[in-house]
This record gives structure tokens, C-alpha cells and sequence, in this order.
């Protein structure tokens, strides 16, 4: 048993048949948290996307860099990849935040009209859709690395444990 202060024990590619539920949300958490630092899924050191005060463009905020430089986990694994990442997690949560904004804004002030309704939740909604892209990336790739994780598998001329 891991007393508090012990260090943690290496986490084991995604989904297995064989672990037990507390190890299976364990490592969900482990890839989740690393996806909300927008770091490797793998090994949770390096940068999924350049850093924010190095981007020049839109296209440098929401590209995923090629892959880890430290443990060699590709990022994008074909072309196409974090088309459901925009949609699946991206639409849907800016979405929602908008839909739960609107109905915000529309009971504290309910005398508004629809045109000015409409502003006050549009600009804030563009801005966190714009902020929220890398997070949805990066958040897709740890939920695909979980399910189905592409590691290397160990070389036949490592020595076995």
C-alpha cells in the first residue's frame, strides 16, 4: 500500500481487460490531468502544442506539435485525427457553455432584448471557443490513448524484469 508522499507507481498504457476499476480511473485520471496541462499522455513531461507566447498564427495556437521528443508518442496518428476532437469535444462544450450562458444572462436580466442577449453572449463565446480548441485536443488524445494506446512495444533485445 502507498503511504501519502510515496511516489506513485508508473502508469500502464490505457484500458486493460486485467486491471482492477480503481486502476483503470486511476490512469484515466493520471491522462486526464495531463491532457488539462496540455502535456504528452505518455509520459506527462512534454508540450502537446508549442507554447502560447511563441505562436505567431491561429494555425500555431490549434496544430499539435508532431510528437513527445521525449518518449516518441505520435500526436496525430493520420491525417484527420482531431476532426472528432472539433466536434465531439469542442462544438459541444462551447456549445453548452454558451446555451448555459445565455440562460444566465436571460434570468438576471430578463427585461434584455434578443439583439443585446445575443452580443453579450456571442463575444465571450468566441473567446473561450478560441481558448478551449487546444483543450479539446489535447483532451481527445488522452481519452484515445486510454481506450488505445499506441506505445512502442518493448524491443526483443531488452533485457525482461
Amino acid at each position: 500500500m502507498m503511504g501519502y508522499g510515496m511516489p506513485l507507481r508508473p502508469t500502464q498504457p490505457g484500458f486493460s481487460e486485467n486491471a482492477s476499476t480503481w486502476e483503470l480511473l486511476r490512469r484515466l485520471g493520471v491522462y486526464l490531468g495531463r491532457a488539462m496541462r496540455l502535456r504528452c499522455p505518455e509520459c506527462g513531461v512534454s508540450p502537446v502544442f508549442m507554447p502560447a507566447r511563441k505562436t505567431r498564427t491561429v494555425r500555431d495556437w490549434v496544430t499539435p506539435l508532431d510528437g513527445c521528443p521525449r518518449c516518441g508518442y505520435a500526436y496525430q496518428r493520420e491525417g484527420g485525427y482531431f476532426l472528432i476532437a472539433t466536434w465531439g469535444v469542442h462544438y459541444f462544450t462551447v456549445t453548452g457553455v454558451c446555451l448555459a450562458m445565455a440562460l444566465l444572462v436571460d434570468h438576471f436580466f430578463p427585461t434584455m432584448s434578443f439583439t443585446k442577449l445575443a452580443f453579450v453572449v456571442a463575444i465571450p463565446t468566441v473567446l473561450f471557443g478560441f481558448w478551449f480548441a487546444r483543450y479539446a485536443k489535447s483532451l481527445y488524445l488522452a481519452i484515445d490513448h486510454y481506450f488505445d494506446p499506441h506505445v512502442k512495444p518493448p524491443s526483443p533485445d531488452a533485457p525482461r524484469p
